[in-house]
């Protein structure tokens, strides 16, 4: 693939990220919390990414979590395209270098 043809699919499709999104249960600040004495405490999520090759996490908002999952989905797509775009383009060489030499 191109760079036009990876910035107009990734124009045409929305955001898209490569990560994961986890779903946690953390305890709250509050001292008389029923869910925290309980030991259920409070459904969080976590959105786990590499920069740097250094793992780093964020609080993902509850209602973000839809669309941050539908840009996971998305970056997977991505990926998939780029990884299939290496044998195209290397038959795409073998076959210019078979016309050609």
């Amino acid at each position: 693939m191109t760079k036009k043809q990876v910035k107009e699919m990734l124009a045409a499709n929305g955001p898209a990220v490569k990560g994961s999104l986890v779903e946690v249960r953390k305890p709250c600040i509050r001292a008389n919390c029923t869910a925290c004495k309980s030991g259920r405490k409070h459904l969080a999520f976590m959105f786990h990414y590499a920069r740097g090759g250094k793992r780093c996490c964020m609080y993902v908002p509850r209602a973000c979590v839809g669309a941050l999952r539908e840009a996971l989905r998305k970056g997977r797509m991505v990926e998939q395209c780029l990884h299939d775009a290496g044998p195209v383009l290397i038959r795409a060489w073998r076959a210019k270098a078979g016309r050609t030499a």
